[in-house]
């Protein structure tokens, strides 16, 4: 006598069906739903069913801590800020997987499979599994401060955001990015000759390779004479406020002192942009002089010592002592 065989998916009616189900923690392994899924912001006791495949699953926020075996998405699985995520199935499959803010996730699958991944703000993250499929898409890695390079899978991508990536100091030979790879704040200072050619990016503005790899060479006068802000912003960060204003002839709004000797409250007027204010004081255990960027509002140097603290109403920044 032949047994029927046991179905091994089941589709729910509607959308809606299928959240009530999941929600209820009565939702069948292999469901399948043709719709997205919408859970955002759920609690950390959502249990998803094994085995579920759906077009679109957005679990954004939420403290959901793992996902099951088999899950299947056609388009994109999001699981931004979901600080609870600990780790992802073996094999995990979806056009864009986002796990940006996933602060406690400290590795991803083995053999997963996508063609836009962003991983940002993922502090945990430190290694990258031995096999996975990275397609000719985009990588976000903004912010990931315990990755130290980049595997060898990825070898071809559309988009490479590497900003905020303090530890990585190289790419690998052969790898290939068409559109444009960003390295602020990292320690690349050259690149292979695959990416020869790549268009630059400093937090997402275009900039030329003598502005990424020689700052040196950068002015006060081209800093002020660079019409574009955003621009003007990029080429005085790499020049640095210190050169800058030595070059630039600040002019000095007050003075005063205080326990590390002279304090300076300087500026930069520029043209299209608020004025560049930097307050300048001395460390009394290292006497070197520092330099700290405040509100261009700011009059007196005690004024900006006291934002630096926190306080609005500089009366109320009254230190013992300052270090």
């Amino acid at each position: 006598m032949w047994k029927k065989k046991k179905k091994k998916s089941s589709t729910a009616d509607s959308v809606e069906e299928a959240i009530d189900l999941i929600k209820a923690g009565k939702a069948p392994d292999g469901l399948a739903v043709k719709g997205t899924l919408r859970l955002k912001e759920s609690s950390s006791s959502l249990r998803l069913p094994a085995g579920l495949s759906c077009y679109q699953l957005d679990l954004e926020k939420s403290a959901i801590k793992s996902l099951p075996e088999g899950l299947v998405v056609q388009f994109r699985l999001n699981l931004r800020n979901c600080s609870h995520l600990v780790s992802l199935p073996r094999g995990i499959k979806a056009g864009s997987i986002d796990l940006g803010g996933c602060v406690s996730l400290i590795g991803l699958p083995e053999d997963f499979d996508t063609y836009f991944l962003d991983v940002s703000g993922c502090p945990q993250l430190k290694t990258w599994p031995e096999h996975a499929t990275l397609h000719i898409g985009r990588l976000s890695a903004r912010n990931c401060i315990g990755l130290k390079s980049l595997p060898p899978w990825i070898a071809h991508l559309a988009q490479l955001d590497l900003r905020g990536c303090k530890g990585i100091s190289t790419l690998p030979e052969g790898l290939r990015v068409d559109s444009w790879l960003d390295l602020a704040e990292t320690q690349i200072t050259t690149l292979p000759d695959s990416l020869k050619d790549v268009p630059l990016r400093w937090k997402g503005v275009p900039i030329d390779r003598r502005i990424a790899f020689r700052p040196e060479s950068i002015t006060a006068d081209e800093v002020l004479g660079e019409r574009n802000a955003e621009r003007r912003r990029v080429l005085l960060e790499r020049m640095g406020f210190e050169q800058f204003l030595s070059q630039a002839d600040a002019e000095v709004i007050d003075q005063d002192r205080d326990v590390g000797g002279e304090r300076r409250l300087l500026r930069v007027k520029l043209v299209g942009d608020e004025d560049l204010v930097c307050v300048a004081v001395y460390c009394p255990s290292t006497s070197r002089q520092y330099l700290i960027r405040v509100p261009p509002t700011m009059q007196t140097c005690h004024q900006a010592i006291a934002w630096t603290a926190g306080f609005d109403d500089p009366s109320l920044y009254k230190p013992l002592i300052e270090t």
